[in-house]
């Protein structure tokens, strides 16, 4: 059944749902049962009646701790009395990770304890409450000057994931810096960068999430500034051919695609399977589709240590780029993230990393675990596609370079 948000519950009176979320509370009353639910877009109490439930529902529920990961399924109805108005009565619930002792407690532990655990913290009614207010505040200066003000970080993604278990839904935008030392047209040193994350979904989710957001750019940048690509002498006819789906290719088949390239003489060297694509592979690939190709399952070894693993193939991580074309490469990345705890722990020591500097990361994984994932789209560089110019140091106000830091 398809999941509904708790928001969303008071279109639904009288019909089953499906609520996917982490358990909040629970208190029992003899032979009832009273879970609290959240999804990050609210909260909802459960009414679970022994008799009424098998009793592996019951015995499940009885054994739920705090911020476990669940699926609930059940019937909504009004009720004045409760939190929000509306109660579930519970037919059914599938575990889908039993939380760890969950740190923060009803009891008082300070602000320092509670910064601490920041990342768990956002969990919170209160930290919901403040963030939510934030998340307005930051929707009505959008909205006022039709640009925004962000944070200076170097990529949020794994703060994403964070939050993600507080909200259900959450993205991230600002400016962010890159490590490597690239001097190419398409790389700056500091550039802007969207990252969405969501919570309960796979690999072909956050591929769907992708195609639909960059056509829903594309069309939405043909409708209001046509008179800007004329400026530019865009070719409109290519973008407007961007429409879904886009055409998903496996990491094997593009590489077996660029391998025949190479014996045909199109690209200069060949391809071995278990590299990353530099510019020309990008470039030879995205040309052969007359809109965005997702290239998925790339091997491990080149993927971030957070990438899950392929459960039909270890050696490939469940992840995707988005190569734009026309040459203008990838301008989304991203995947499922690993959600098992000795999994990642393996990754984080295998890639040589500090334990203790993840040690916040990996409680996500402790408390509450659940499927997820995400990506991350520069703005420079679709910016740069869309407008059809080479290099996307014209794409910013004040680029940032390897060698430029002004004007």
């Amino acid at each position: 059944m398809r999941q509904t948000y708790i928001k969303d519950v008071c279109h639904h009176v009288g019909e089953e749902i499906t609520i996917k979320g982490w358990l909040y509370n629970l208190r029992s009353s003899g032979k009832l049962i009273f879970p609290q639910v959240r999804d990050g877009s609210g909260i909802i109490q459960g009414v679970v009646f022994k008799k009424n439930v098998p009793e592996r529902v019951w015995s499940d529920f009885e054994r739920l701790t705090q911020e476990s990961s669940v699926t609930v399924r059940g019937s909504v109805r009004a009720d004045e009395r409760a939190p929000g108005g509306y109660e579930l009565d519970v037919i059914d619930i599938e575990i889908v990770q039993l939380a760890e002792p969950f740190p923060i407690t009803p009891k008082e532990h300070g602000v320092e304890f509670l910064m601490d655990k920041r990342h768990l913290w956002l969990r919170s009614r209160r930290q919901h409450a403040i963030l939510s207010v934030r998340a307005e505040v930051i929707r009505a200066v959008r909205d006022y000057f039709e640009e925004a003000k962000a944070y200076l970080t170097q990529s949020g993604q794994l703060y994403n994931e964070a939050t993600a278990a507080a909200f259900g839904k959450v993205y991230c935008f600002g400016p962010t810096f890159r490590a490597e030392k690239s001097k190419t047209r398409r790389h700056l040193t500091e550039f802007w960068m969207v990252e969405p994350e969501v919570a309960f979904t796979d690999l072909d989710d956050t591929m769907n999430l992708a195609e639909d957001f960059i056509t829903f750019i594309v069309h939405r940048i043909l409708e209001n500034r046509r008179k800007e690509l004329a400026e530019l002498e865009r070719d409109i006819s290519k973008l407007e051919k961007i429409a879904l789906p886009f055409p998903r290719l496996q990491y094997d088949d593009a590489v077996r695609m660029l391998q025949e390239a190479h014996a045909k003489g199109e690209v200069e060297a060949r391809f071995e399977w278990g590299g990353d694509f530099g510019a020309p592979d990008e470039t030879y690939l995205s040309n052969q589709f007359d809109r965005p190709v997702m290239v998925h399952r790339y091997p491990r070894s080149v993927k971030a240590f957070y990438m899950k693993a392929d459960p039909e193939r270890a050696d490939l991580a469940l992840c995707v780029d988005v190569l734009a074309p026309e040459g203008y490469g990838e301008i989304i990345g991203g995947g499922q993230r690993a959600e098992d705890l000795d999994y990642l722990l393996k990754q984080v020591n295998e890639h040589g990393l500090p334990e203790e500097a993840f040690d916040w990361y990996l409680d996500l994984r402790r408390y509450g675990t659940f499927p997820h994932g995400g990506f991350g789209m520069g703005i420079e560089r679709c910016t740069a596609w869309l407008c059809g110019i080479e290099h996307v140091r014209e794409t910013i106000p004040f680029p940032r370079m390897l060698y430029r830091l002004k004007p």
